[in-house]
């Protein structure tokens, strides 16, 4: 990953592939933004889209999550349930630090 021309390299391991994607996600982003710590994916659920196409089908992954105070949802969609997952996962960081960073100019205002 790279944030601010910096390359940050990490693994994760976890109970599952999707549970050790958002460990290597949340090692690599914390260093940048500390706010990462806080998400806590609550609900993860995969549905097939299209069940006629067998095992070509798009899936969607429905991430649920929390910082706490806020809980928000997010989806990822593909035919590759990891690379849904993945989508889903930092659609949800990104929508976490974004929120933070409206609240921070909102107080400003």
């Amino acid at each position: 990953m790279e944030v601010d021309n910096q390359i940050e390299v990490t693994a994760g391991e976890g109970d599952g592939p999707v549970n050790a994607l958002d460990i290597a996600l949340r090692k690599a982003l914390s260093r940048f933004y500390p706010a990462v710590e806080q998400i806590r994916l609550t609900d993860y659920k995969v549905r097939v889209l299209d069940g006629k196409a067998a095992t070509a089908s798009k899936v969607r992954v429905l991430i649920e999550s929390s910082d706490g105070m806020d809980s928000w949802s997010t989806v990822g969609v593909s035919s590759d349930v990891m690379e849904a997952s993945w989508m889903a996962l930092v659609d949800s960081f990104e929508y976490k630090l974004i929120k933070d960073i409206e609240k921070h100019f909102n107080k400003l205002v």
